[in-house]
């Protein structure tokens, strides 16, 4: 338990040497264009998130969707292809809910589609420039749903194999569209400890990230977050590094220790069932000091190529129409709701690089 206390108050310094460099003007305040360095100084590294339109300094990211959907389709990865819908449709579809996050004050989507399940960089980039929001896009490959969005060269392949593609895409853009990802979207299935295959996703990301800086985000609820903490420390990578994604539905108790190593827990599945079980994880996370580890979003949208006319589309609004207003109620001040929905996202994803000249 020393240790873990340890470790806790090491990953809380460093979030809070990263949130001091947001706010000291180190990176370029308009439009996420860096700083040059003082002449016969040497450069200090700039944090930054890759957006589909090119990477900003990461504290002009703004108030943050951080785990939302425009594009999902199910199909499975044998099946699953750009043919299976119309991009115009899509964007037709769907712009109006973008248009009214960008009015609701929501200056950042991350979008969190995973390869094989219907990424489309090209489709964020157009909905990008026509509403003015930054779309982060993602690299990995995602195991939940018993492997169906797999694809058949990632049973065969080696974590180290798997990480060169995902390094690819990071550091060349995906295919041919130049778009780099911005984040490592993985999933895994809620079982007591990850299978072989799931295990080797989370050892393929650890290596993605040491090279890139990534933030790892994994699809997890109530399965082995924790286990996938001690795999990802065993691999070199911090805590700070993981975010465990629809962390709402898990033991409050598991929670409670993966903030205290220092992980990201996202409460990202805002809907009118689960505001009562949203608002309860801020008040006991903020009682217990962890505020600044807590990722807010919806796990709204989609546009699903099976359905008619893609089917309904679920908002992006809840978050901003009743759960700040019942944070509000609950005694969060605004400083505290901006560091939820502002500073956090661009900590929990931000990547280190040297400004540039």
């Amino acid at each position: 338990m020393a240790f873990v206390r340890s470790l806790a108050r090491k990953c809380t310094v460093k979030r809070r040497a990263f949130l001091s460099v947001l706010g000291s003007g180190v990176c370029a305040a308009a439009h996420g264009q860096l700083s040059s360095p003082r002449i016969g100084q040497p450069a200090k590294p700039t944090p930054t998130v890759r957006t589909v339109r090119g990477p900003i300094a990461a504290h002009a990211l703004g108030r943050t969707l951080p785990h939302e959907h425009v594009l999902v389709d199910f199909i499975g990865a044998d099946l699953v292809s750009p043919s299976r819908y119309d991009p115009l449709a899509v964007f037709e579809k769907t712009i109006p809910y973008v248009r009214r996050a960008a009015e609701l004050g929501f200056h950042a989507i991350f979008e969190a589609t995973p390869d094989y399940l219907g990424r489309d960089p090209r489709l964020l980039a157009r909905l990008s420039e026509a509403s003015g929001i930054h779309f982060v896009t993602n690299t990995g490959l995602y195991g939940a749903r018993q492997n169906k969005f797999i694809p058949p060269y990632a049973h065969s392949e080696s974590a180290r194999q798997l990480s060169l593609r995902w390094i690819a895409e990071a550091e060349h853009g995906i295919g041919e569209t130049g778009i780099q990802p911005g984040f490592i979207k993985s999933g895994v299935d809620a079982d007591p400890t990850l299978s072989p295959l799931h295990e080797k996703l989370a050892r393929a990301a650890a290596l993605t990230h040491a090279v890139t800086g990534l933030t790892i985000a994994v699809h997890t609820g109530r399965g082995p977050g924790l286990q996938q903490i001690a795999l990802l420390r065993e691999q070199g990578v911090a805590p700070a590094a993981f975010v465990w994604v629809h962390a709402h539905g898990a033991r409050d108790d598991d929670l409670f220790a993966a903030a205290g190593l220092g992980s990201w827990l996202s409460f990202d599945g805002l809907n009118q069932p689960t505001l009562t079980r949203h608002l309860h994880l801020c008040t006991v996370m903020k009682q217990r000091g962890h505020l600044s580890q807590i990722l807010l979003s919806h796990d709204a949208g989609w546009y699903d190529p099976a359905k008619p006319e893609g089917g309904p589309f679920r908002n992006y609004e809840l978050l901003s129409s009743a759960f700040i207003p019942a944070l509000q109620e609950h005694g969060f001040t605004t400083a505290e709701i901006d560091q939820l929905t502002i500073h956090n996202p661009a900590a929990a994803f931000a990547v280190r690089v040297r400004a540039l000249n």
